[in-house]
């Protein structure tokens, strides 16, 4: 079976009430481990690529990896998504090398650290919407800057995200404006600001309701009940990875991630897709420093990248236990790109908002 669109393994999730992890892919050994786990608990899949990942893999080696993946396990829908593109040209491009569905972040300029107007975000997120859904792939747009709410700055990783420091205002999604953009747009997908970041160092205690806003993802649920959300920076930090890491000769400070039940609380009020990169990226680096050191002669890369696979399925399987996806992907019919195009063209996905429902 080929690539699915991503729309439809959120409209699914909407339809049964649950959320997809959204895992970042770099190499061989990722990829693997997100399909065991996808095999092991019957969950649908969203492998994603950030620009960094495109280049430190290469396009091709990236494009046949996922396609590897379909191949050996066809009975998983499986959608192949670029993360954080920061300009129409990258979706393009993206699309061109076979990507079911692309990120326009428009939140920043193309630089990917400068905040946008509202008006340049509307802008190239329609623009990427309009092409995008004439091929049948699918188009999460952002509205407001990732970053930390308890200091008021700006967070970057792989070369995204905002500098500096930003007003609370862009650190948070409006709700009225989150309907306009919608309205505007035609997204599939809206991901959203609510003090969440990218990497290890979230927040500097257990995150509560004024670090982590979780009651602006209710209210934008109830402003746009039909809006699949998306929640960014949301690995859970593990402390008995960061312990197991730390015991092999690791220095990761203190730090806390997302609880997993306020990820739940989320996916209860619209959340579809949950964005996952650090979790693995601490599971195979724990692995790793673990198998080096307990066998510091050994110099066979598979006797350390082995382990790195067993230590990542196993987050990712509890991921989609935690988030219910698990037992899903048996029951999706699975439908290509081609097939989404002629619905997105007989105006059978278009976005409803709670004020064009009462119209």
């Amino acid at each position: 079976m080929a690539l699915v669109p991503m729309r439809l393994l959120l409209d699914h999730a909407a339809e049964h009430d649950y959320g997809i992890p959204a895992f970042n892919v770099n190499n061989m050994e990722q990829i693997q481990a997100i399909m065991q786990a996808a095999h092991e608990t019957d969950s649908p899949v969203i492998l994603q690529a950030s620009r960094g990942a495109r280049k430190y893999a290469g396009e091709n080696f990236l494009r046949h990896l996922i396609l590897a993946a379909v191949e050996t396990y066809p009975h998983i829908p499986v959608a192949m998504h670029q993360d954080h593109g920061n300009s129409p040209a990258t979706c393009y491009s993206a699309i061109r090398n076979g990507f079911t569905s692309v990120m326009m972040d428009g939140s920043l300029l193309e630089d990917a650290k400068t905040p946008a107007s509202y008006e340049y975000n509307v802008a190239v997120t329609a623009e990427v919407v309009k092409v995008a859904h004439g091929l049948g792939v699918s188009v999460e747009g952002e509205l407001g800057c990732l970053g930390s709410l308890e200091t008021g700055m700006g967070e970057a990783e792989d070369g995204h995200g905002a500098e500096g420091v930003l007003s609370h205002d862009q650190l948070l999604t409006d709700p009225d404006q989150a309907v306009d953009f919608v309205e505007k747009t035609d997204l599939d997908a809206l991901a959203v600001a609510i003090g969440t970041s990218h990497g290890a160092y979230k927040f500097s205690r257990k995150p509560e309701g004024e670090v982590l806003r979780m009651d602006r993802i209710e209210e934008l649920h109830r402003r746009l009940p039909n809006t699949h959300l998306v929640m960014h920076g949301s690995s859970s930090v593990p402390k008995e990875l960061l312990d197991l890491i730390n015991a092999y000769g690791g220095t990761i400070p203190e730090t806390y991630g997302v609880p997993v039940e306020e990820i739940q609380r989320g996916i209860k009020n619209g959340v579809r897709k949950v964005n996952i990169d650090t979790d693995n990226r601490l599971a195979i680096t724990a692995a790793v420093r673990e198998a080096l050191a307990k066998d510091a002669k050994e110099f066979d890369p598979r006797h350390f990248l082995k382990p790195s696979i067993k230590y990542m399925q196993k987050v990712c399987a509890d991921r989609y236990q935690q988030f219910w996806t698990a037992g899903n992907a048996s029951k999706i019919k699975q439908m290509t790109c081609e097939e989404y195009a002629v619905k997105y063209a007989k105006g059978e996905l278009k976005a409803v908002t709670r004020s064009l429902v009462s119209a």
